[in-house]
């Protein structure tokens, strides 16, 4: 139940981290090439000013969803680390 609870509590974290920086690696790119990034289409604009979307925003089942996640995990850990392992009797 603990590798459950501390999987539950990485997975959803170390996901929402390499989506956000794949993205922030594209916005990049598309700032060093003089455009603007459209957070929608996730494509470089050259001519026109994109305004600045939030992942929050664009994705919320996304971000809450795994934020759900990593805290049932939190908790299961906590649990599991808090409640005693049954002995066995000798």
């Amino acid at each position: 139940m603990l590798k459950l609870g501390v999987l539950l509590l990485v997975v959803p974290a170390v996901v929402l981290m390499g989506l956000y920086m794949y993205e922030q690696s594209l916005v990049e790119d598309c700032l060093k090439a003089g455009g603007s990034f459209d957070y929608i289409d996730q494509l470089c604009d050259l001519n026109t000013s994109q305004p600045f979307i939030s992942l929050m925003a664009r994705q919320p089942l996304l971000v809450n969803g795994g934020m759900l996640l990593s805290s049932i995990g939190l908790i299961i850990c906590l649990f599991r680390l808090y409640v005693p392992a049954p002995r066995n009797p000798s």
